[in-house]
């Protein structure tokens, strides 16, 4: 009957562990001294040792003739507890046997002395599955145990073990093994079993391992069946994998952002059955890469993979930046962890490609960092232009404004500083700097502004003037005016808490009268009432009133209607504009605003018109 290398190939001995010299030379010298203890608990990674370390141990303890702390698996103790037939040794399951039914079980088992060997040994493997009630139990016999009896417990996640057990036991780290380690293992059994593995399958597979043994001998053992030769091209095959050449492929693509490239290398390795998880899980670890050589190329040399030669890796890093290599990085991560709940894993595999090669549609923290990075990178090389766009405007093209009317102002001294002259308030700040050849000549093509002559004054003016536009006074509207309200409301979003706004600006609800310089909000309810009257929104209202009209005004919320408005004086008809005028007193007739700086020149000769 066949058996799986990987049982086939157990270690019998300490000296077979591969990777664990730290655990087994120590576990040799406590068998050689006889300074065993009562517990042990082994951690680690899966295929790394533990449980195989655990019964080498439990034969050792036993042995009848151990040979420098190994047993010697020639006398009956070891071969009866390597065959199972001796029961002193048990082997348990802790995800199967759990509860606290089965622990006091075996804690009650546990008392009576061995029957066929020295010690009674109890092997625990995955011990972080026992409930809470089972540790108890657990608990007292490690506290005091008998002196033939031994623990060894087994777990991959230490962190679930309660500390008073951990604290009853010796604890040995199991270390990821080497890929260098692992691939020469797997030389030799293959040597063993007549396998032909080049050393760029081996290596291959001790990738693939990620430091554990067993899932590499596992590996070997599927891409073997049946095969003359096992080379690279072969595990990739069999494993559905994308290979490194594909995969480098695969993401200088993305660094030249070129989706459709992409998308097209994508649909090639699916046709040819490769999965998608796989080529994501690739992608992920070469950008691991990178980003290590991109942030320490010194110290992460030795944590690099290893599976890219030198040239590949310099090229694809020079490409990227350490903001798109995280931001490439996280993105692969995410779609990893969501495929296994993917209704479609292509199309999501697909929407991760784009949003890698597109920075612009990864809305993250981390592709916003990117986007910001490619936009220093163009700055820095020239790619995007660095002056400020005012000056830039100023020199590339004249400065066209609307025509405006002329507005007209009494005959008086007119402030030279408000009334400049259009020319002088178009022209371009001088440059701190002499512009470039090519800019120079764009500045003596900028057409000079034709002197503004003064028009020509209207033989006669109309008689009615339209109403200029009435303003709140500065020192707020009229007493009992309310038709400022509305206005008013709009203009307090963001003075005051969001949440009564819509009160505010709801004039069935609240209706804003000014009298007397304050502000009284009179509400339909007191619910509304309360809701207004409160110290941030009393405080917001009285600051926008103080901005708009001036002065200390006070504001109050009163529920109920406000009064009725008080009728404002009548206002004049338009009938009679002539009387109007009449009634006005004659005025001297106005200039505009370049007759009388023309008149002021005349008047003054030390100023001067340019």
């Amino acid at each position: 009957m066949y058996q799986a290398l990987y049982r086939k190939w157990r270690p019998r001995t300490f000296d077979d562990v591969v990777g664990q010299e730290h655990i087994t030379e120590t576990l040799k010298q406590q068998v050689a001294g006889d300074r065993l203890s009562h517990a042990y608990l082994f951690t680690g990674t899966r295929g790394t040792g533990k449980t195989t370390c655990a019964k080498i141990l439990a034969r050792a303890v036993n042995c009848r003739q151990p040979e420098n702390g190994n047993p010697c698996n020639q006398c009956p103790a070891c071969l009866g507890i390597e065959n199972g037939s001796i029961l002193d040794v048990l082997e348990l399951d802790a995800a199967s046997n759990n509860g606290v039914d089965q622990v006091r079980a075996l804690r009650d088992e546990a008392v009576y002395t061995p029957a066929a060997v020295r010690k009674r040994v109890y092997i625990v493997d995955e011990v972080h599955m026992l409930s809470t009630p089972a540790f108890n139990a657990l608990l007292k016999i490690l506290e005091e145990p008998p002196p033939h009896l031994m623990f060894i417990l087994a777990t991959t996640e230490l962190h679930k073990v309660p500390a008073t057990i951990r604290s009853r036991c010796q604890q040995f780290a199991f270390k990821r093994i080497l890929p260098g380690q692992i691939a020469q293992r797997l030389g030799y059994v293959a040597q063993e079993e007549g396998i032909d593995l080049t050393a760029d399958g081996a290596a291959l597979l001790a990738r693939l391992a990620d430091g554990g043994l067993r899932d590499a001998l596992s590996l070997l053992d599927q891409c073997s069946g049946g095969r003359a030769k096992v080379d690279e091209k072969e595990i990739l095959d069999v494993l559905g994998l994308a290979g490194n050449l594909e995969t480098a492929a695969l993401m200088d693509q993305i660094a030249r952002r070129d989706t459709a490239a992409a998308l097209d290398t994508l649909a090639r390795l699916y046709a040819g059955g490769k999965d998608v998880a796989s080529v994501l899980g690739e992608l992920s670890a070469l950008a691991r890469d990178l980003l290590l050589r991109k942030t320490a190329p010194q110290g992460g040399a030795s944590l690099l993979t290893g599976g890219y030669d030198e040239a590949t890796m310099r090229a694809l890093g020079e490409q990227f930046t350490a903001q798109r290599l995280l931001q490439t990085l996280t993105v692969l991560q995410s779609a990893l962890a969501d495929l296994p709940r993917s209704g479609n894993r292509r199309t999501d595999t697909e929407l991760c490609l784009i949003r890698l090669c597109d920075e612009s549609l990864d809305q993250s923290l981390t592709g916003l960092a990117a986007r910001v990075a490619r936009l220093e990178e163009r700055l820095t090389q020239g790619g995007i232009p660095t002056q400020p766009p005012a000056q830039s405007q100023a020199v590339s093209r004249p400065v066209s404004r609307p025509a405006q009317t002329p507005q007209k102002r009494p005959a008086a001294v007119p402030n030279v500083q408000e009334d400049r002259p259009p020319w002088e308030e178009e022209r371009p700040p001088l440059p701190e700097e002499p512009p470039a050849p090519g800019e120079m000549e764009r500045v003596f093509d900028v057409p000079e502004p034709e002197p503004v002559r003064p028009a020509p004054r209207p033989a006669a003016r109309p008689a009615v003037q339209p109403a200029p536009q009435q303003s709140v006074p500065a020192g707020g509207p009229p007493d009992g005016d309310r038709a400022f309200w509305p206005s008013f409301a709009a203009g307090l979003k963001g003075k005051i808490p969001p949440t009564v706004h819509p009160y505010l600006s709801n004039g069935q609800k609240v209706t804003g009268v000014w009298k007397n310089g304050s502000l009284t909000l009179w509400t339909d309810s007191e619910f509304t009432r309360a809701m207004l009257n409160k110290p941030a929104v009393l405080a917001g209202l009285k600051r926008a009133a103080a901005d708009s009209f001036g002065g200390a005004p006070q504001v109050s919320v009163v529920c109920g209607t406000p009064p009725p408005e008080e009728p404002g004086p009548a206002p004049v008809q338009s009938a009679a504009p002539v009387e109007r005028e009449r009634e006005k007193p004659a005025e001297p007739p106005k200039e505009d605003a370049m007759d009388a700086l023309l008149a002021f020149g005349e008047q003054f000769d030390n100023v001067t018109i340019q």
